[in-house]
């Protein structure tokens, strides 16, 4: 067991933690959790050993082993990912080497009886054990295992690790560790740079890991399935919970109604217990009811309420400005390094108003797509924007679009519209960088609030179409939430790629599959998506898709479509193919008269715009009859949206 003894730690006058204490048993799954700032990976540094706490200590036994996964890392170049892997076995190579002259003395020794040589075979018996532990006999098996389910490829491990990006070289540095079996795992977001398959693939994985894990993470659905165990940090204290994720925010809730509830009860029964000293005070019959009174007032225990961190960024999007029906169209599209084709012959339109999850491995093209469109990278075919396309977009790496010699108040002033100028302050406090804070250079600044200041940064332009790729990275639970709650007012398109499914969850209605380079369209969001395939995970549908290898490029995944034809009646095929040839039709039908609704208030658009207009007597019969089209559209847009979802699930 480990424990933690009454641990505090200062910064700048201000106490992160205050005399804290719990303990951490082998079979616990902990995930830390609190808001940016809090301290969670202060703490997670404190159990491995790379920062001293001011007061107080962490106790374990001196044989534990700890794997430590930072947020940022130190990376080593001139290994292949295979060589580099393999530095994870130290500890294996140790141990083989102490049983061997383990082995060698018991074969040499005669004194069967001596405390010593039973001493010996006790080390034997221990090196034995913790062998079989970190799978000694299986290292070549384990290290390919691990390797693929965190996405790599067979041919990617004879490449020098300098060829990766950060992203994959931190696959590597959790691969090393996982394939170490320590017997405390310390994880700090270790899904920031996972996509959803090496995700799902990492929650089997750890769930059957021997030892004790503490994590800090904003997945909600990893914690929900990784812990059993959440220690909130807050205000300095921390708050305790037998219980996952979603579950401790049910308990914390209700612990906090309770004590409310609790302390009213008891300050009444304070205030008629004084009332009732004030009244009978002076008079000598009741002195000795008085007396008893006060002592029963001493020795009441105050019950106190939880101190609740209530800080959290405001904001909304502008309205979107309107833009064309078509918003993004892409022809053909082609995207090649060197030898490496991302995807080829992709064809895509964004409809105007359209919410869409890119999803798929790393390295698949979600992100690249996502700077083609915005005109950050260059590809063969076209992508064209659609007329009066304004883009915001929010890069992956975000802080490296950042000057970190400015201040957070530069940062927003020098590119705020005229109009903003006098109201960066207060812009900059609704995302929590009030007062001194604001003069803060960006150097200095965290993962989640360099993320904040590129939230602020959309705020500042109008945009109708929202490109976002990994918003949620380095964001608190809070933060997310809001975040979410502000894109689901959002009444422009949106894409944005992300692998965290609570997120997603709700917030957009198709998805785009990245997958073996192409790109295949799904109605729904990633839930659904998930469903529709009756599969739990993605890489079920790979196992599904293997088994239709006829299938031409971007089908999809339909390996049981023949076998499920063929036992429809010929009669029901029919009258599904009927159906489908209906809806079409509708849908046909529809688009023209969105066109002819959107001509007409094209040409009162332009009356509109002129003063005089105002002035005429028939203006206010053209207004509503202007008012009248938009909600025709609006309706209009709703019947083709349920239209072309029809038509997806009968496809």
């Amino acid at each position: 067991m480990i424990s933690v003894n009454r641990v505090s730690v200062l910064i700048s006058g201000r106490y992160l933690y205050n005399d804290i204490s719990f303990n951490v048993t082998e079979k616990d799954r902990i995930g830390l959790t609190g808001a940016n700032g809090a301290g969670k990976s202060t703490m997670l540094k404190i159990f491995a050993g790379l920062q001293a706490a001011d007061e107080g200590q962490i106790a374990m036994p001196n044989n534990t082993t700890i794997g430590y996964l930072p947020q940022e890392m130190t990376h080593h170049n001139g290994r292949t990912v295979l060589e580099e892997t393999a530095t994870a076995f130290a500890e294996a190579r140790m141990l083989e080497k102490k049983m061997e002259a383990y082995t060698q003395q018991l074969t040499e020794r005669t004194d069967y009886e001596t405390d010593s040589y039973m001493k010996l075979i006790h080390n034997m018996n221990e090196a034995s054990e913790r062998y079989h532990i970190i799978g000694g006999h299986s290292l070549e098996g384990e290290m390919e295992k691990v390797l693929l389910g965190l996405g790599f490829e067979r041919e990617d491990f004879n490449r020098l690790t300098d060829e990766f990006s950060g992203g994959w070289r931190m696959r590597i540095e959790l691969a090393k560790i996982l394939l170490q079996k320590p017997d405390l795992l310390l994880l700090d977001e270790p899904t920031n740079h996972l996509d959803i398959e090496s995700i799902q693939w990492l929650e089997d994985f750890l769930k059957s890991h021997h030892g004790a894990i503490i994590l800090v993470s904003h997945d909600r659905a990893f914690l929900d399935t990784i812990t059993n165990r959440t220690i909130e940090i807050s205000m300095g204290k921390i708050y305790d919970y037998k219980a996952s994720y979603s579950k401790y925010v049910e308990l914390r809730k209700e612990r906090r109604e309770t004590q409310i509830a609790t302390a009213k009860n008891q300050q009444k029964q304070i205030e008629d217990t004084e009332k009732f000293i004030d009244r009978f005070r002076y008079k000598a019959s009741k002195a000795r009811q008085v007396q008893s009174k006060l002592k029963q007032l001493d020795k009441i225990d105050r019950i106190e309420i939880d101190d609740e961190d209530n800080k959290a960024i405001r904001f909304r999007f502008p309205p979107a400005p309107r833009s064309g029906k078509i918003v993004v169209e892409g022809k053909d599209v082609k995207k090649q390094y060197a030898d490496h084709v991302v995807f080829s012959d992709v064809n895509f339109i964004v409809d105007r108003g359209a919410r869409i999850a890119f999803v798929g491995r790393n390295g698949e093209g979600k992100s690249t797509l996502s700077k083609i469109i915005v005109n950050h990278e260059t590809c063969e075919g076209t992508v064209n924007l659609g007329y009066n396309v304004n883009i915001g977009y929010y890069a992956q790496n975000q802080a490296d679009f950042l000057d970190g010699e400015r201040t957070i108040f530069e940062t927003i002033n020098d590119i705020a519209p005229d109009e903003i100028r006098s109201r960066v302050r207060t812009l900059l406090g609704s995302f929590l960088f009030s007062g001194e804070d604001a003069d803060k250079k960006v150097k200095v600044l965290s993962g989640g609030e360099k993320a904040r200041v590129a939230l602020c940064k959309l705020l500042l332009t109008p945009v109708n179409l929202l490109i976002m790729d990994e918003p949620t990275n380095h964001l608190d639970m809070r933060s997310k939430d809001i975040l979410k709650e502000a894109l689901l007012e959002y009444d422009g398109t949106l894409l944005i790629v992300s692998h965290d499914r609570d997120f997603l969850q709700g917030l957009t209605q198709k998805v785009f599959e990245f997958r073996h380079g192409n790109i295949k369209e799904h109605i729904g969001d990633v839930y659904e998506f998930l469903r529709s395939r009756k599969v739990e995970s993605f890489q079920e549908i790979e196992k599904t898709k293997s088994l239709s290898p006829t299938l031409s490029k971007g089908e999809g995944v339909v390996a049981t479509q023949e076998k499920t034809n063929s036992q429809i009646g010929k009669d029901q095929k029919k009258q599904l193919e009927n159906d489908i040839r209906k809806i079409k039709n509708n849908i046909i039908q529809s688009e023209n008269k969105i066109a002819q609704l959107e001509k007409e208030i094209a040409v009162l658009d332009e009356q509109l715009l002129d003063p005089d207009f105002y002035k005429s007597a028939e203006s206010n019969d053209t207004l509503a009859k202007y008012n009248k089209l938009k909600q025709d559209l609006e309706t209009e847009m709703e019947r083709w949206a349920e239209f072309t979802e029809q038509l997806g699930k009968l496809e």
